[in-house]
């Protein structure tokens, strides 16, 4: 029987070869743009098959972070595979060992098979990382004499000499690899983009009047605390030089531009407030921007679409679909947004371009990483998430909020605000109201109206009193609709209901 010591070792000695493996994997994933690590094709096709109900709680529970938290489980049952792959190889178990190697290996591939773009090429990454954890493991074994092995020990000065140039070749691979992706051609390209001049500039944002409201939400929300909510597990890279965007499907003048031709058109300034469907009452799947891009009903006239058409289909680089109503092109503004506060397009919200339709929740309209535009019908096509449950029409509800006071918090008694924000995009807010306790409703003051495609700002003085509070919010819309009421879940088309919290005045 193996000492206690010598399995922790053949456990430690399957995870440098199966961490191997991976980091020269990511390494020639970062090569090619249509190139994914294994661990990114699983995760993948996870999100592409796993029940409706998985993918809510793991957005209720993880937010934004969401496809974080896929990935770390995905690493941890690749962890737990490793340490058994060492145990199995080190104890004379080598053709378990590395039927497991092989069927890993397998799963990465298929995986890889059904990525966006996939081709042959796209199976490297898996067969490198398959191919260097078997190679890996041979070389480990070579460097224990057969007595040693015999007596359960390994020659230790060769052991680590070996483990420590693995490791820093893998980390090597890992750090080349996160720098091809990450830095070498989209973001040092996007950090060189001079964006356009608007034909006519919005004015000037007013006053914020979150800078005098602790805990209130911005008038505008910055880049970096932007809500992101997408299938994508990496960030799409694009090499702008290359990249074209494609409008064609039922269309009788099919066209084609690249990022200069499209920049070169004029472009205009939006201030829109976008939301996501998964968004519960109260959520932060919501934010507001002043968006700079291209008419997107300009660029569908010139493509002359078929009077039969009914939906227009973004597609994204990475497989993602979203389609909505062609009527929906109703002088809204909808636009092929190329600028994003002031910037272009940060690469995490869908650089080089991406679309915003005022009104519509993403999931059928805000294709980020866009590279093609069907003109086709509902009939003949579903974007994404349709045919997983969820509504082919999606009009943004109108939505309040409480930021401040935080539920749950326990503020001190006295004069204090409570804020937050309301938005019903295309119709805009016209009246917000907040109750504490059974007490009546006060109408609240309203921030700033920027446009009926944003969000208000809104907050009322309160005398708060000890004891447990209970505020609630309702908004009503610019065109004197109130705000639901009643419970509904996020699941087929967006939650409805006020807005509650409980707080503790001391």
């Amino acid at each position: 029987m193996l000492s206690k010591g010598r399995t922790r070792i053949d456990g430690l000695l399957g995870l440098v070869a199966v961490g191997g493996g991976l980091a020269l994997s990511q390494f020639f994933a970062s090569l090619k743009s249509n190139l994914n690590a294994p661990v990114v094709s699983i995760g993948n096709r996870v999100i592409d098959h796993v029940p409706e109900r998985v993918k809510e709680f793991a957005i209720r529970s993880f937010g934004v972070n969401d496809k974080q938290a896929l990935v770390i489980t995905i690493y941890l049952v690749v962890l737990i595979l490793a340490v058994v792959i060492g145990h199995l190889y080190f104890s004379g178990k080598k053709s378990r060992a590395t039927s497991t190697v092989a069927l890993m290996t397998l799963i990465g591939a298929t995986s890889a098979f059904f990525d966006a773009s996939s081709d042959v090429l796209s199976l490297l990454p898996s067969l490198v990382s398959g191919g260097t954890t078997l190679w890996i493991l041979r070389l480990l074994k070579s460097r224990a004499t057969a007595t040693d092995v015999e007596e359960g020990r390994l020659n230790r000065r060769e052991l680590l000499k070996t483990v420590g140039f693995i490791a820093a070749g893998s980390a090597g691979a890992v750090f080349v690899g996160n720098f091809f992706h990450t830095h070498a051609s989209a973001q040092l390209k996007r950090l060189n983009i001079v964006l356009p001049k608007a034909l006519k500039f919005l004015p000037p944002p007013p006053k914020d009047p979150a800078l005098t409201t602790p805990g209130l939400s911005k008038l505008f929300t910055p880049n970096n605390e932007f809500y992101r909510i997408d299938t994508a597990i990496i960030v799409p890279n694009i090499n702008i030089d290359t990249w074209r965007l494609r409008i064609d499907g039922m269309v009788d003048n099919p066209t084609e531009f690249t990022y200069k031709e499209l920049t070169d058109r004029p472009v205009f300034q939006l201030d829109d407030t976008i939301a996501c469907v998964s968004n519960e009452v109260g959520g932060n799947l919501v934010g507001n921007a002043r968006w700079l891009g291209i008419r997107l009903d300009d660029l569908i006239k010139e493509a002359s679409p078929s009077g039969s058409a009914d939906q227009v289909m973004g597609h994204s680089v990475d497989g993602f679909t979203a389609g909505f109503p062609l009527a929906a092109l109703d002088g809204r503004d909808a636009m092929i947004a190329i600028g994003m506060n002031g910037e272009p397009l940060p690469i995490d919200h869908g650089f080089p371009a991406r679309i915003i339709v005022p009104g519509l929740y993403g999931y059928v309209s805000a294709t980020k990483w866009l590279t093609r535009i069907e003109l086709t019908r509902f009939d003949r096509a579903q974007g994404y998430w349709i045919p997983r449950g969820w509504s082919a029409q999606a009009p943004i509800k109108t939505s309040s909020r409480i930021d401040t006071p935080a539920i749950g918090s326990s503020v001190k008694s006295g004069n204090r605000a409570i804020a937050g924000v309301a938005w019903a995009p295309t119709r805009g807010i016209s009246k917000v109201e907040v109750r504490v306790d059974n007490d009546p409703w006060r109408t609240a003051t309203l921030g700033p109206a920027l446009a009926k495609t944003t969000w208000r700002q809104w907050w009322i003085d309160w005398d708060a009193k000890p004891g447990t509070r209970t505020i609630t919010v309702r908004a009503t819309d610019g065109k004197g609709e109130l705000q639901s009421s009643r419970s509904v879940p996020v699941v087929p088309d967006g939650a409805e209901g006020w807005h509650t919290v409980d707080v503790t005045v001391r």
